[in-house]
Protein backbone atom coordinates (compact mmCIF):
# COMPACT_ATOMS: atom_id res chain seq x y z
CA UNK A 1 0.00 0.00 0.00
CA UNK A 2 1.24 3.65 -0.65
CA UNK A 3 1.28 6.65 1.76
CA UNK A 4 -1.21 8.29 -0.85
CA UNK A 5 -3.49 5.23 -0.48
CA UNK A 6 -3.42 5.65 3.20
CA UNK A 7 -4.42 8.79 3.74
CA UNK A 8 -6.80 9.26 1.21
CA UNK A 9 -8.91 5.95 2.81
CA UNK A 10 -7.90 7.17 6.20
CA UNK A 11 -9.15 10.55 5.94
CA UNK A 12 -12.60 9.05 4.21
CA UNK A 13 -13.17 6.34 6.95
CA UNK A 14 -10.63 6.44 9.62
CA UNK A 15 -10.59 10.58 10.84
CA UNK A 16 -14.60 10.58 10.22
CA UNK A 17 -15.16 8.06 12.28
CA UNK A 18 -12.91 9.14 15.14
CA UNK A 19 -14.73 12.41 14.70
CA UNK A 20 -17.82 11.80 15.27
CA UNK A 21 -16.89 9.51 18.02
CA UNK A 22 -14.94 12.82 20.09
CA UNK A 23 -17.27 15.40 19.07
CA UNK A 24 -20.54 13.75 18.72
CA UNK A 25 -20.15 11.22 21.45
CA UNK A 26 -24.12 10.67 21.90
CA UNK A 27 -25.27 9.64 18.69
CA UNK A 28 -21.58 8.93 17.00
CA UNK A 29 -22.69 5.83 15.03
CA UNK A 30 -25.55 8.01 13.47
CA UNK A 31 -23.07 10.81 12.98
CA UNK A 32 -20.84 8.78 11.14
CA UNK A 33 -23.28 6.76 8.70
CA UNK A 34 -24.18 10.13 7.74
CA UNK A 35 -20.34 11.16 7.12
CA UNK A 36 -20.47 7.39 4.90
CA UNK A 37 -23.81 8.94 3.06
CA UNK A 38 -21.39 12.13 2.01
CA UNK A 39 -19.27 9.86 -0.39
CA UNK A 40 -22.30 9.95 -2.45
CA UNK A 41 -21.32 13.37 -3.88
CA UNK A 42 -18.64 10.66 -6.03
CA UNK A 43 -21.27 10.10 -8.17
CA UNK A 44 -20.28 13.36 -10.13
CA UNK A 45 -17.26 10.80 -11.38
CA UNK A 46 -19.42 8.32 -13.02
CA UNK A 47 -19.16 12.19 -15.45
CA UNK A 48 -15.63 11.86 -16.22
CA UNK A 49 -13.74 10.23 -19.06
CA UNK A 50 -11.98 7.71 -18.13
CA UNK A 51 -14.31 6.88 -15.41
CA UNK A 52 -11.06 6.16 -12.82
CA UNK A 53 -7.58 7.91 -13.43
CA UNK A 54 -5.54 7.34 -10.18
CA UNK A 55 -3.55 10.41 -10.91
CA UNK A 56 -6.15 13.31 -11.57
CA UNK A 57 -6.95 15.34 -8.93
CA UNK A 58 -10.86 15.70 -8.47
CA UNK A 59 -10.62 19.32 -6.82
CA UNK A 60 -12.33 21.49 -9.52
CA UNK A 61 -12.24 18.77 -12.03
CA UNK A 62 -15.95 17.11 -11.09
CA UNK A 63 -18.97 19.55 -10.45
CA UNK A 64 -19.30 18.31 -7.21
CA UNK A 65 -15.89 18.52 -6.06
CA UNK A 66 -15.94 22.01 -7.65
CA UNK A 67 -14.45 25.51 -5.82
CA UNK A 68 -18.16 26.47 -6.12
CA UNK A 69 -19.76 23.35 -4.30
CA UNK A 70 -17.17 23.48 -2.00
CA UNK A 71 -17.92 27.13 -0.90
CA UNK A 72 -21.31 25.88 -0.94
CA UNK A 73 -20.55 23.32 1.80
CA UNK A 74 -18.80 25.80 3.73
CA UNK A 75 -21.74 28.00 3.83
CA UNK A 76 -23.91 24.87 5.26
CA UNK A 77 -21.91 24.73 8.33
CA UNK A 78 -23.55 27.54 9.43
CA UNK A 79 -26.87 26.20 9.61
CA UNK A 80 -27.41 23.29 12.76
CA UNK A 81 -29.63 21.44 10.42
CA UNK A 82 -26.92 21.09 7.43
CA UNK A 83 -23.85 20.79 9.40
CA UNK A 84 -23.25 17.81 9.79
CA UNK A 85 -23.99 16.97 6.28
CA UNK A 86 -21.67 19.62 5.66
CA UNK A 87 -18.61 18.35 7.91
CA UNK A 88 -19.05 15.28 6.01
CA UNK A 89 -18.92 16.96 2.76
CA UNK A 90 -15.83 19.26 3.50
CA UNK A 91 -13.55 16.30 5.22
CA UNK A 92 -14.39 14.36 2.09
CA UNK A 93 -13.83 17.25 -0.23
CA UNK A 94 -9.97 17.61 2.25
CA UNK A 95 -9.36 13.56 1.73
CA UNK A 96 -9.54 13.94 -2.50
CA UNK A 97 -7.68 17.56 -2.37
CA UNK A 98 -4.92 15.00 -0.52
CA UNK A 99 -4.56 13.33 -3.52
CA UNK A 100 -3.61 16.11 -5.41
CA UNK A 101 -0.10 16.93 -3.77
CA UNK A 102 0.45 13.16 -3.92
Amino acid sequence: MTLKFILHYGFHFIVPACIAFFFFRKKWLAVFGIFLLTMLVDLDHLLATPLFDPNRCSINFHPLHSYYAIGIYCVLICFKKTRIIAIGLLLHMLADGIDCYL
